[in-house]
């Protein structure tokens, strides 16, 4: 497309030597980048920002961002990726999670004692698995990024949990519906509630703690209602995480003109989800800090407790790919390749 300035009074020296200016050099592009969680998060200051930041300045400023925190276009954190579909946001963070059933094969980098603990690892996995087996749950956008929350901790109000049996009883708020199948296999009491939401939930008593990974319990204030947080080990497969996606409206992608495109390749992929995912590790390890020097207590699982709770995990496992069956999908396929990527990438 060009724009002609011919027609136009008064006519400047440039315009009448030129004729015809390409529209690239006259547009600025401004995407509306939603998200569900506060602007004092780690994910809003080190990726969203980041990416912005990065994405104006090798644009030349043609490609800007309009970032809209804490669910401010309005909705709920499972209505992300319909807002962006629709529209309503040109780009948005989200977790598959959020949305039971709209991403069928992500689903199975939910499923407990799969993936690596720590962000990163977890993010490589899940990037690989969803090159080779979970684009088609992502047809109607571009995907940004897709990382890992990093393995849930079960943090407490009241009294640790060491095991298994420890778990029987309570209510914990849960990220996701295969945790949540999870933990009711164990004999507790799963509650979905928006992150947001927990630390009142947690200090009225209408919920015992949670199942959150480190990173988030700071942002949103858990660490201040609980004072128990068991883990597991570095070198054991998480308990259960959580895939985060960064999505943008497909029609808006494919609208730009080929340079801008090649910013928006340039700054996505598996480069942002790794980006995402060093920014959640660090922003573990800074909780980690915090909550000891406050006096939280940290432990971790032993190895007779850690192995205890497999068959609830294999129960969630069995479940899943009944149900993956049932949508034309090779469940046990998708689990084996979840777990074989686990493998690979767990830390020694």
């Amino acid at each position: 497309m060009t724009i002609c300035l011919k027609s136009l009074a008064p006519l400047t020296v440039s315009a009448l030597l030129w004729g015809c200016i390409p529209a690239v050099y006259a547009q600025t592009v401004t995407l509306k980048f939603s998200h569900f969680i506060g602007s004092n998060h780690n994910f809003h200051k080190g990726v969203a920002e980041y990416w912005c930041h990065a994405i104006e300045k090798d644009s030349g400023g043609k490609l800007k961002c309009q970032i809209y925190p804490a669910l401010q276009l309005g909705g709920t954190p499972a209505m992300l990726p319909d807002q962006v579909k629709n529209g309503v946001a040109d780009v948005a963070w989200t977790s598959p999670s959020f949305a039971t059933g709209r991403f069928p094969r992500t689903e199975a980098l939910e499923l407990p004692f799969s993936l690596p603990p720590s962000s990163l690892a977890g993010t490589r996995a899940m990037w690989e698995y969803t090159q080779k087996f979970g684009m088609e749950d992502y047809k109607d956008f571009k995907v940004l990024a897709l990382f890992s929350g990093s393995n849930v901790v079960i943090s407490t109000a009241k009294k640790p949990v060491l095991s298994a049996q420890d778990l029987k009883g309570l209510k914990l708020r849960s990220p996701s519906r295969y945790a949540s199948l999870f933990l009711s296999g164990l004999g507790g009491t799963p509650v979905n509630m928006p992150v947001a939401a927990v630390t009142e939930g947690i200090s009225k008593g209408v919920i015992d703690g949670a199942m959150a990974p480190w990173e988030v319990l700071p942002a949103v204030k858990i660490d201040e209602v609980t004072k128990y947080h068991m883990e597991g080990q570095a070198n054991q497969p998480g308990f259960t995480q959580t895939p985060f996606a960064v999505l943008m409206n497909k029609a808006k992608y494919e609208g730009l003109t080929p340079e801008l495109k090649a910013v928006i390749d340039k700054h996505s992929g598996l480069s942002l989800s790794e980006v995402a995912a060093k920014v959640w590790d660090d922003g573990s390890e800074a909780a980690k800090k915090k909550l000891t020097a406050q006096g939280n207590k940290i432990l971790t699982i032993k190895d007779e407790d850690y192995n205890a709770m497999k068959p609830a995990g294999a129960a969630v496992e069995a479940d899943w790919i009944k149900q993956a069956n049932a949508k034309g999908l090779d469940g046990a396929k998708l689990a084996a390749e979840v777990h074989a990527l686990g493998k690979k990438y767990q830390p020694k």
